[in-house]
């Protein structure tokens, strides 16, 4: 999209457009996208531009009833979209004046095709972040909803993915409830800087005409309007800063995937994946394919691509717009298709998830991961911590060597390893009692993962983005 239509460029010279770079040049194939955005902004405008005396009341009237008339078109399929109109704004004036005749030529009075262009792919993306923390919200349910249902269940935590220390499965489903917490909280924040009005900013200078951003703003629920034309019509931080918050987004959810496909293999058993969000072998019949965590976590390098595509189109542009700009959106409903539909496929696969407690079980004897309770219980008894750190890998060797867990050692040969170990050893090398015991703030213990339940609750039922209700866009088509 660009201030400089086709028209006038035909108007100051004698050759026409060449059919290469009108196809080369042109947007309306993807930003017409944005068409609830554009006329919702160009109905605002129409309104600001009547209550300022530049045009009268009536004529705003009859813009708003034709622009609406154009949303009828374009919701019920019937708009023709032209190619020769180059983009989103022209196609819709020029069916705007068909319909409204020529009071349909002032409603671009006051205004730009580069103030006019932010303005809706600010509203377009600050809509579509809210649908993004609405589905974060959602996945953020179902990891409370599932950590509550296996807030007894025992499992190894890892480190350097080597067994550590005995968590609940809660724990470990939390850590990233917490994340995505993040996520959409930053969102939430992000949104105060991209729901900003820079119409009336106009080519880059500002208008002659008596305009009133603040009202535009107020109309279209904006946060606030441009402090300086020039850079209201030339940077793509709002872009980028959305992009980025995607990419953690989708950071998270490979992390998570990774885990996923990690316990989903025979080689952890933690989890069995439901058929639903899996697939089988062509030629393997025992075979169930993380698929869909694996998607994920490749998808997540695409979303990658678009914040670092959008950096470097930026990163040379002098002030203040350029035709580069053009190349902010289809990056971004990649991203929006990509993220939208990873947080819902994976709010459906860890529904569906079943936990395996035995394979778990096993996995805790196997890696030894209540080693740290043994050399902790010596270090209460006043053995220097090196001291009981020695004994307790004393302990683990043996184990090892008698293919068993810490617990099944004989009292006999734990007071060999070192004389301070009594029999009360036992209560201490349980892993429940081992995860119980850890009730700091944030820690695994049971009240501290409930009390981080009914936090992430708390969170969700006092959300009131109101995104529910907003029509979904190209990511749902």
């Amino acid at each position: 999209m660009t201030d400089r239509g086709d028209a006038l460029a035909r108007a100051r010279s004698s050759q026409g457009t060449h059919p290469l770079v009108r196809e080369f040049t042109q947007s309306v194939s993807y930003d017409r996208a944005l068409y609830r955005q554009d006329i919702a902004g160009s109905k605002a405008h129409a309104r600001m531009l009547a209550a300022r005396g530049v045009i009268s009341a009536d004529e705003a009237v009859r813009l708003i009833r034709g622009l609406d008339a154009v949303l009828g078109e374009i919701e019920s399929g019937s708009f023709v979209w032209r190619a020769a109109d180059e983009d989103l704004h022209m196609n819709i004036e020029r069916r705007l004046t068909e319909l409204a005749g020529d009071v349909g030529k002032k409603l671009h009075t006051g205004r730009s095709r580069n103030d006019q262009a932010a303005l809706d792919f600010r509203l377009f993306i600050s809509d579509r972040s809210r649908i993004w923390r609405d589905l974060l919200h959602a996945l953020i349910a179902v990891l409370a909803d599932r950590a509550e249902q296996h807030a007894d269940l025992i499992m190894p935590g890892f480190t350097h993915l080597q067994p550590a220390q005995p968590v609940s499965a809660a724990q470990h489903l939390l850590a990233y409830a917490w994340m995505f917490r993040r996520d959409a909280e930053r969102l939430a924040e992000a949104d105060g800087r991209i729901r900003v009005c820079p119409l009336g900013a106009a080519a880059l200078a500002g208008s002659t005409f008596p305009l009133d951003p603040h009202a535009v703003a107020a109309e279209l629920d904006m946060h606030g309007v441009f402090r300086n034309s020039m850079d209201a019509v030339s940077d793509r931080d709002f872009v980028l800063e959305a992009l980025f918050c995607a990419s953690l987004i989708m950071m998270h959810l490979s992390r998570l995937s990774e885990d996923i496909i990690l316990w989903a293999s025979p080689a952890f058993g933690f989890i069995r994946l439901p058929d639903a969000y899996s697939t089988g072998s062509s030629i393997m019949p025992q075979k169930r394919n993380p698929d869909t965590a694996e998607l994920t976590r490749g998808k997540c390098g695409r979303v990658y691509g678009a914040l670092f595509s959008l950096l470097t189109v930026m990163k040379g542009l002098p002030m203040t717009y350029n035709r580069d700009l053009q190349e902010d959106k289809e990056q971004f409903f990649d991203t929006d298709a990509t993220v939208a539909l990873s947080l819902r496929v994976m709010a459906g696969l860890l529904g569906e998830a079943a936990f395996v407690p035995g394979k778990m079980r096993e996995a805790l004897r196997k890696g030894f991961v209540n080693a740290t309770e043994l050399a902790d219980y010596l270090a209460v008894r006043g053995v220097p911590f090196r001291d009981a750190y020695r004994a307790a890998g004393q302990a683990v060797d043996e184990a090892d060597r008698r293919a068993c867990g810490l617990e099944d050692l004989p009292a006999g040969v734990l007071r060999g390893i070192h004389p301070g170990i009594a029999d009360d050893v036992r209560e201490i090398l349980d892993y429940e009692r081992a995860v119980a015991r850890r009730e700091s703030p944030g820690g695994t213990g049971p009240a501290s993962v409930q009390r981080q339940i009914a936090e992430l609750r708390a969170g969700l039922s006092s959300v009131q983005s109101g995104t529910a209700e907003l029509r979904a866009g190209p990511a749902d088509d």
